[in-house]
């Protein structure tokens, strides 16, 4: 039915190896979604930009395209969660993943059980910024939706930060880290607690993620990245956002 099919979440995976692909398909369609094929980069690209599934898994060892220019070419048009799947010797690459606009990455081989849960979870903060964003505010409810320090401004409504007056593009995720650090200034979060509660679940001690996404969000806001004023490290604690002094 074709209503049925609105209500489900559609994913696309990317993968040349196709037992990984049918383990992934078996047990998405298992867990209620519809899915997507790709098996080289271009196929991915143009799947990806026709059909704009809800989610993207891709893998970076591609034919005709590798995973990381996929990536880059999908962010230029389509602000859906990306979760790069990585072999354990890709280190920089997964890292580069990221900053391409990749919002999560899993390593091979990769516990099934973990997959769906990341995929969950990013689809869940998805979901949210989606319903606050459609709702309907009044002015007092817009002002009421702001958070202010020093010179960021973050519109929660828009999902659009500011320094000055200059709109700061962010990715959903680093949105969402900015938003966390800036509702508490001062405060010195953990990275845990950032994986935490901005990506919904924790990352079994990996937080790499959690520097990167915090060093391109700092590339954004910050002239000069390597004497922050803004966004701030506690060595060996974690991030905080500069109170307003």
């Amino acid at each position: 039915m074709e209503a049925n099919k609105g209500d489900k979440k559609t994913i696309l995976i990317v993968d040349d190896e196709k037992p990984i692909v049918d383990i992934l398909v078996y047990n998405l369609q298992k867990e209620g979604y519809n899915t997507l094929e790709a098996n080289d980069g271009v196929a991915a690209v143009d799947i990806a930009l026709n059909e704009r599934p809800d989610l993207i898994l891709l893998d970076i060892m591609l034919p005709k395209m590798d995973g990381l220019t996929v990536c880059k070419k999908i962010r230029h048009t389509l602000n859906v969660p990306i979760l790069m799947l990585t072999a354990k010797d890709e280190e920089i690459d997964k890292i580069l993943g990221l900053e391409l606009g990749a919002d999560d990455y899993i390593t091979k081989p990769f516990s099934v059980r973990e997959l769906m849960a990341r995929i969950k979870a990013n689809l869940r903060k998805v979901d949210i910024s989606e319903n606050a964003d459609g709702q309907d505010m009044t002015a007092t409810e817009s002002n009421a939706n702001k958070i202010k320090v020093g010179n960021l401004t973050l519109d929660l409504n828009k999902f659009e930060a500011k320094v000055g007056d200059e709109v700061i593009d962010l990715t959903l995720r680093e949105f969402e880290v900015l938003k966390f650090l800036a509702s508490q200034p001062g405060q010195v979060v953990t990275r845990e607690t950032l994986l935490e509660k901005v990506w919904g679940y924790e990352y079994y001690g990996d937080i790499r993620t959690v520097d990167v996404t915090v060093r391109r969000i700092r590339e954004k806001i910050e002239k000069d990245t390597s004497t922050p004023k803004l966004l701030i490290t506690k060595r060996g604690v974690g991030y905080y956002i500069a109170a307003n002094k």
